[in-house]
């Protein structure tokens, strides 16, 4: 009972510093990656490009808009974001297609409210048609 105990002690214990390892590697390779002008996603979801990073104050400056920098703390950058390399081929000649008109009900769509009583009274004949 003690030797299995002692062997699920040591596997934990394995395990744990197997996995610091690994997340101290992806930390590492994500502050080569952290330079200024790379897209980024902050923690809280917001994109932007990095302006610079300040070690001393655990600070950094994001672009979110043209001219709008945001300071925050360094470790709000949660990851790199690459950039689209798909871009949408649009051509220009293309003649430009007016959308179809969508018929008209006299019945209303589901959870849509009828205006008047004589209308309710329409939709409950079509129904029963």
């Amino acid at each position: 009972m003690n030797i299995l105990l002692i062997v699920i002690l040591v596997g934990f214990a394995a395990f744990l510093f197997w996995n610091s390892r690994k997340r101290k590697k992806q930390q590492a390779e994500m502050a080569l990656q952290m330079v200024p002008g790379a897209r980024v996603m902050l923690s809280f979801g917001l994109y932007g490009r990095l302006i610079s990073i300040n070690e001393e104050q655990t600070t950094a400056d994001v672009e979110i808009a043209p001219g709008t920098t945001i300071t925050v703390h360094r470790q709000t950058l949660a990851r790199v974001v690459e950039e689209p390399t798909d871009t949408p081929i649009v051509d220009a000649d293309a003649p430009v297609v007016a959308p179809e008109p969508l018929a008209e009900t006299t019945e209303p769509e589901y959870g849509e409210r009828a205006d008047s009583a004589a209308e309710i009274d329409a939709a409950k004949r079509a129904n029963d048609d």
